[in-house]
């Protein structure tokens, strides 16, 4: 492990905070653009022809999320206040909305679709602002399984593209293109390796248009008739402000999918962070706030501007990773690219104009790849037996309600028929299981007490009645005294007496035979989990009576997690039974 650490760090080339040449910076930028850009443009065109809205509507809103892609992926890259995550992070148009979006389109047409994506970015800001309330409920087992139904929900959805071809066409010419499409991409992502890997999607795009042309399926005419220059002359739909019956039936669907968008920009944002620095970090969690702020962000920009909502693309990290290039300016670069595009009706004409069967089979490999993501993050955390029965209980109840074949008749009238969604239903069944065995666990004590020296006596005396009353053994009592005492005096700041008063709240839990320890404070100071790896890679950088400290806390502790947010702290101390 520790050779592959050496190993990243070296090829770590620029880092967030330095400055490649600009020619550099801007091919990257392009690179990325040219990855993206097929995904920010086919989600909106696969919503509004899913729905049957008018090519009108179809050339402005994407037109717009091109636009707002662009100048979302920059502010995650230039960080604003508390907005944007500081890193190279490409944003565009989400699939995880393409159900809610088609339902809302048909049912309430473009105004209400703005409406409500509007109204469910303000919970997203709300969610970034106050992100430490959820970190035990939005846990692995919860997000994975939502990941996975996102792909059931959505697939019928995509196989509909599969045979939507124009009548009287060739009967071969659907099956013949969607499996050119999908042989090409699958070959390249099982057998290539590096850049190649990376092109895999959009070549195999390239050649299902170049198959489907043969049949005349490739829409050419649109290519030609498109200006090289432009700006749709209409289209915006304007906001809808009457707040319908299908406004209020819809909103609770569009809030959970809004909340799904923000794990897997929590998962972006957390991952880009492990491959842009030389030196390994902790996870800076006030920076996942950031990346979820500008998510929010790009989503009001989406509803104002009358287009489907926007996430965080895993691609950028991949190609973050690949290159070694983490530099700000590409993130900025990346997004004047898709701003500059945005401006080209031709260029955006050459995308729409692909195929349904192409689409169909090019979008059927990304969320396929997107059910193998929940698995991972199921999977790679862990899973006892409490995790099995959540993921496998919800995933079956979602996929049961997404076909209608449980109770079809209670389930379309509960709520205005919202639990029809299988994603929304599977997510809500694993967030309401979670929540039981949190109610259910062994109780949590907690003290709160000012952040000084002072209160070690309290702290030794409560946590050696906690130890009394739960049967813990006199090891792992002491261990926990230790290791709490080492924690405190590493949270407090010695050396910055100008900060004012800090306030702790110390819960401490029974895990099976473990112990786990929260420090909870107001932000401030180093993070721990830095000062650690420090003390343990090389000379160190703390203070000697710091260090001392360090050391003692990794012998009595089995593992410490600092998350730092921008309005608390959280060390959270496990110490093995």
């Amino acid at each position: 492990m520790e050779i592959d650490n050496k190993a990243q760090r070296a090829s770590i080339r620029y880092e967030p905070d330095e400055s490649p040449p600009g020619p550099l910076a801007f091919s990257l930028g392009l690179q990325m653009a040219l990855l993206c850009v097929a995904g920010i443009v086919l989600t909106p065109a696969i919503v509004i022809r899913a729905a049957g809205g008018s090519e009108t509507y179809l050339g402005w809103a994407v037109f717009a999320a091109v636009i707002v892609s662009g100048a979302s992926t920059v502010m995650q890259a230039v960080r604003v206040g508390r907005i944007g995550a500081g890193y190279v992070l490409a944003m565009g148009t989400s699939g995880a909305f393409i159900a809610v979006c088609v339902t809302a389109l048909a049912q309430g047409g473009p105004a209400v679709l703005a409406a409500l994506v509007i109204a469910s970015s303000l919970f997203q800001f709300l969610l970034s602002a106050r992100l430490s309330l959820l970190r035990r409920i939005l846990t692995p087992v919860v997000s994975g399984t939502v990941i996975m139904l996102i792909a059931v929900t959505v697939m019928p959805i995509i196989f509909d593209l599969l045979d939507d071809v124009p009548a009287g066409a060739n009967p071969v010419a659907a099956p013949i293109s969607a499996l050119g499409t999908l042989l090409v991409v699958v070959t390249i992502a099982l057998r290539a390796t590096g850049v190649l890997r990376l092109w895999a999607l959009v070549i195999g795009v390239i050649a299902g248009s170049l198959i489907s042309s043969l049949f005349g399926l490739y829409d050419i005419q649109r290519i030609a008739d498109a200006a090289w220059i432009g700006v749709p002359a209409s289209g915006w739909p304007g906001i809808s402000l009457e707040f319908s019956p299908v406004f209020w039936a819809l909103l609770p669907g569009f809030i959970f999918v809004t909340l799904i968008g923000a794990i897997e920009t929590i998962g972006d944002s957390v991952a880009i962070q492990s491959v842009s620095w030389r030196r390994p970090r902790a996870v800076d969690f006030r920076a996942v706030q950031g990346a979820v702020g500008a998510d929010g962000l790009g989503n009001l920009l989406s509803g104002l501007a009358g287009t489907v909502p926007n996430t965080t693309y895993s691609s950028s990290v991949a190609v973050t990773e690949l290159t070694g290039v983490a530099s700000r300016r590409v993130g900025v670069a990346l997004g004047l690219v898709f701003i500059i595009a945005a401006f080209s009706p031709k260029f955006l004409a050459l995308i729409l104009a692909i195929p349904g069967p192409v689409v169909g089979a090019y979008t059927t490999v990304l969320l396929s790849m997107l059910f193998v993501l929940g698995m991972k993050i199921v999977v790679q955390h862990g899973i006892d037996y409490r995790g099995g029965v959540i993921v496998g209980v919800s995933f079956w109840i979602g996929v049961g309600c997404q076909n209608g074949v449980i109770f079809p008749e209670i389930v379309s009238e509960f709520a205005g028929g919202l639990l029809q969604n299988g994603m929304t239903a599977g997510g809500l069944c694993a967030i309401l299981m979670n929540l039981f065995v949190m109610v259910t666990a062994p109780p949590r004590r907690e003290i709160e007490l000012p952040l000084t020296t002072s209160i070690l006596p309290r702290i030794r005396e409560f946590l050696a009645l906690f130890a009394a009353r739960d049967g813990m053994g006199n090891l792992i009592a002491s261990r926990l005294e230790l290791a709490s005492e080492e924690t405190l005096l590493t949270l407090i700041d010695e050396n910055d007496d100008a900060q004012p008063a800090r306030n702790l709240r110390l819960v401490v839990y029974r895990d099976g035979s473990d112990a786990v320890l929260e420090f909870i404070a107001s932000p401030g100071g180093e993070n721990i989990q830095d000062l650690l790896t420090v003390i343990k890679e090389g000379p160190s950088e703390p203070s000697a009576d710091r260090e001392v400290s360090l050391r003692l806390l990794r012998h009595a502790a089995s593992s410490v997690n600092h998350q730092q947010y921008h309005n608390v702290d959280i060390v959270t101390i496990r110490v093995k039974g």
